[in-house]
């Protein structure tokens, strides 16, 4: 989503989630292409709508219409055809005490918000996305709890080793830990997301990984390859038939739902779906 909003002319450092609010039309439009590519599943443009976020830009009133409006957007994209919307929460950009300087309770109460303006508006879930650390994940799947979400996905981002021979989050966990705790806390879905050098390959991998630990369903969305500098700008230059390469062996390590994260767009979707269609026997058409 990051990537689509700062091509339609979202400002370096700008809230892409008020426009939501103000750019109700090329939000739809930007989501109406994934869902016209075969997507089941949109996630709303919330990544940064918790009031400790919001907050950066002065928003933090409105947080609950953001909240709502997008879950409504999502709605809308799939133009009267079945399909998911997932409410979308992503870090709160902080570290938790004792290590960092938000409280936790604050955290909580954050996550608790967010969520519940989510599920108010109609999510049919609740992804928190991009988590690194057991403490701030455990929070928001309880939040997401407390909050009545109907579903609820806890997705981590992995960087690959050094080495190159495993996959970590920032804060040291890694796939079998995580599968482990977050069964543990409730959720119904583990997931991964983005990371550095975490490709459909390695999404592979870290499901394999899930498989071991968990009997929970798995989602994953990798990035499209690497990102490179250009123009004081990361550009991702993974093709759609690239990635599309790695998708039965995601498929065939158990995962469950595919996607895609950091500089995707609705030909890498459409690319995912014709796999995963033929991974499942039938076609669209």
């Amino acid at each position: 989503m990051g990537t689509q909003l700062m091509l339609a002319g979202l400002e370096p450092g700008g809230c892409g989630e008020m426009w939501n609010l103000t750019h109700h039309a090329s939000i739809l439009e930007i989501q109406r292409r994934y869902a016209d590519a075969g997507a089941d599943c949109i996630i709303t443009n919330t990544f940064g709508g918790s009031r400790v976020m919001l907050r950066r830009h002065g928003h933090e009133g409105q947080l609950r219409e953001i909240n709502r409006e997008a879950v409504q957007i999502a709605r809308e994209a799939f133009g009267g055809k079945d399909g998911y919307v997932l409410g979308d929460i992503g870090p709160l950009g902080a570290i938790l005490e004792p290590y960092g300087d938000l409280p936790q309770e604050e955290a909580r109460a954050a996550y608790l918000e967010q969520a519940s303006a989510l599920v108010e508006g109609g999510a049919d879930a609740i992804i928190i996305e991009t988590q690194t650390s057991l403490e701030e994940i455990g929070i928001a799947i309880d939040a997401a709890k407390e909050a009545g979400a109907p579903s609820i996905i806890a997705s981590l981002a992995y960087d690959l080793s050094n080495d190159r021979t495993f996959y970590v989050t920032m804060f040291g966990v890694k796939p079998d830990t995580a599968a482990r705790f977050i069964g543990d806390r409730g959720a119904n879905v583990v997931a991964l997301n983005c990371g550095t050098g975490m490709d459909m390959t390695g999404a592979a991998r870290v499901v394999k990984e899930y498989r071991e630990y968990s009997t929970l369903p798995a989602m994953a969305q990798p990035n499209a390859g690497l990102p490179v500098l250009e123009g004081g700008k990361a550009v991702y230059k993974q093709t759609p038939a690239d990635m599309a390469r790695g998708v039965p062996d995601a498929l065939a390590a158990g995962t469950n739902i595919i996607g895609s994260c950091c500089g995707s767009t609705p030909l890498h979707t459409r690319a995912i779906r014709e796999i995963v269609d033929e991974f499942n026997g039938r076609s669209r058409h």
